[in-house]
């Protein structure tokens, strides 16, 4: 498992402050996740490993890996989480 550096976390905590809203582009493999691609929700937050925490509209709190997951916040361009 990679483990980002602190500046690789400084930059996705600047790409998604607490308070944005993103969408899910594309998911690493997850026999139990239910969302799908185009679900949105709102950042919580991140934590040191550049996990990007999102309350989902769906309802769900599943957090975005970093380097697995990918999101794109709705407000601006594509970014992508690795």
């Amino acid at each position: 498992m990679y483990f980002p550096t602190e500046e690789e976390v400084r930059r996705v905590r600047e790409m998604y402050p607490i308070g944005c809203r993103v969408k899910l582009i594309s998911m690493g493999p997850d026999p139990y996740g239910k969302l799908v691609p185009g679900d949105q929700g709102t950042v919580n937050g991140v934590d040191d490993t550049g996990t990007v925490f999102v309350s989902w509209d769906c309802g769900s709190g599943l957090g975005m890996v970093y380097g697995v997951d990918h999101i794109q916040r709705v407000d601006e361009g594509p970014i992508k989480n690795t």
